[in-house]
């Protein structure tokens, strides 16, 4: 048995971040389904670990974790993981990046806002309606924040800006939303798409049977 315990939803691009993040620290961790779609956030075990009633929750060195980015920093700062430019400068950049899906694109994009905006216009098609109006602009605005040079969003090293991207690209491919006209973050995507720690990290490799 392992202790370190990752309690997550297949398909949520946050929990899929800290999916890669362990797989590249060559962590050994046992996941814990939490079926956002059946609710299962909002039973008492789960509010317990986590206040905000959101996945994930990563348990780790006696300690329970929740939102992804923390995740991943306290991933860094015990040197499990080095995904943080060394330059600060460049670690601004990729910040910026990295905010700009987690804090800007993800939170309105997420299961329980869309499923909101549905309910009050009383149409289903606003879900794809909202997320294409969001995703997009998003993803156009990063695509010129990225790095000329590749393959990765900020060059040649693999970042924690790369963790977030391929998740909400996901996201993007769910409701229809193009970006073969985004050349980098094609790049970046095809790139990632080769490391056995974002393959093994995938909702395919992952869902529930």
């Amino acid at each position: 048995m392992t202790d370190v315990v990752l309690y997550d939803y297949w398909r949520s691009t946050a929990s899929w971040r800290v999916r890669i993040a362990l797989n590249l620290a060559d962590l050994s961790y046992s996941s814990v389904p939490v079926d956002l779609v059946a609710g299962d956030q909002g039973e008492d075990a789960h509010v317990a670990r986590n206040p905000q009633a959101l996945v994930p929750v990563l348990e780790i060195d006696g300690l329970r974790l929740t939102q992804s980015m923390a995740i991943l920093d306290y991933l860094e700062d015990t040197g499990r993981l080095s995904l943080r430019p060394a330059d600060p400068a460049r670690t601004a950049r990729m910040r910026a990046v990295l905010q700009a899906i987690a804090c800007e694109i993800h939170p309105v994009c997420n299961l329980r806002v869309a499923a909101h905006a549905a309910r009050l216009t009383g149409r289903d098609e606003t879900r794809a309606e909202w997320m294409q109006h969001f995703i997009r602009p998003g993803l156009v605005a990063i695509e010129r924040m990225l790095d000329e040079a590749g393959p990765f969003c900020m060059g040649a090293s693999l970042t924690q800006a790369d963790l977030a991207l391929i998740p909400q690209l996901y996201n993007a491919d769910r409701w229809g939303v193009d970006t073969s006209d985004l050349p980098k973050i094609t790049r970046v995507a095809a790139a990632c798409a080769d490391l056995p720690a974002f393959q093994a990290a995938h909702p395919d490799a992952v869902m529930p049977e």
